[in-house]
């Protein structure tokens, strides 16, 4: 059972200018440490402006006058985010320390399990920290899948664009906004990608099992979205095509995808 908590807290719009004013912080210690180039630089101070911009302005839509324990959680990863992003931009003229990258990006994934659980046990779920959760996952994706793709190759990207894809495509096709059922196999898949990028990047291991441990990256990704898309389309045309439950999608999927593409 959720419980209930009062938080004397500063107004929502202040919370996220402190945001803004600790990832610059961020950037110095950075630069301190390593020597941040330009476009690192430009790119994390971007990424800090931007943050601070849509999160505000998705506070003054939703109303809301209170930040909320969660959503600090959220923003404090976004911040570790905005340092990945900015190593990343960097990278393209030196390397960044592994250790660091690596710490960073680790710390940022292992926070993404902690928001979910602070919301629930205070009971402050919104659909805005929902949103604000999704939106900082997909986009260290994106950014892990830019740094993996300079030793791998273009293919890699398809990983972190999946999802921007996605909803590019709903755009176009109205049924792709359709609610999905619960899905565990779609949590563990999104989790995991962030995991499996980051083995990827750290170099740790050969060539040929880092390879392999992206490309299972992207085949449980490409079999996850195939099945929601070929699951919101049989629900979206009743008169054509009976609905389906999930358990006959998958079994039509594995019939069309190779096992070894889909295996964890």
């Amino acid at each position: 059972m959720a419980l209930n908590y009062t938080y004397d807290v500063r107004p929502a719009q202040q919370e996220t200018a402190l945001g803004a004013g600790i990832q610059i912080l961020l950037l110095v210690l950075l630069g301190s440490a390593i020597g941040l180039g330009p476009a690192g630089w430009l790119t994390g101070l971007t990424f800090a402006f931007a943050t601070w911009a849509v999160l505000s302005r998705a506070l003054h839509r939703s109303g809301s006058k209170s930040f909320g324990p969660a959503n600090r959680v959220t923003l404090g990863r976004a911040t570790l985010v905005g340092g990945v992003t900015a190593l990343v931009a960097d990278s393209f003229e030196s390397s960044p320390p592994v250790t660091l990258f690596v710490g960073l990006t680790a710390v940022a994934l292992i926070l993404d399990g902690v928001d979910g659980k602070v919301a629930r046990r205070t009971g402050t779920c919104s659909t805005l920290g929902a949103r604000f959760d999704m939106e900082v996952d997909a986009f260290l994706i994106l950014v892990l899948s830019v740094y993996v793709s300079m030793s791998m190759g273009p293919w890699v990207l398809l990983i972190g664009g999946m999802r921007y894809a996605f909803v590019a495509a709903a755009r176009v096709l109205p049924w792709l906004n359709a609610p999905l059922p619960p899905s565990t196999a779609r949590k563990t898949v999104a989790a995991l990608q962030g995991i499996l990028l980051l083995v990827g990047a750290s170099g740790y291991l050969p060539l040929a099992a880092t390879q392999a441990v992206v490309a299972l990256a992207l085949g449980t990704l490409v079999w996850s979205f195939g099945r929601d898309i070929l699951w919101l389309y049989r629900t979206s045309h009743p008169r054509t095509t009976p609905i389906a439950s999930y358990a006959d999608v998958e079994q039509q999927l594995r019939a069309l995808v190779p096992a070894e593409s889909v295996s964890r």
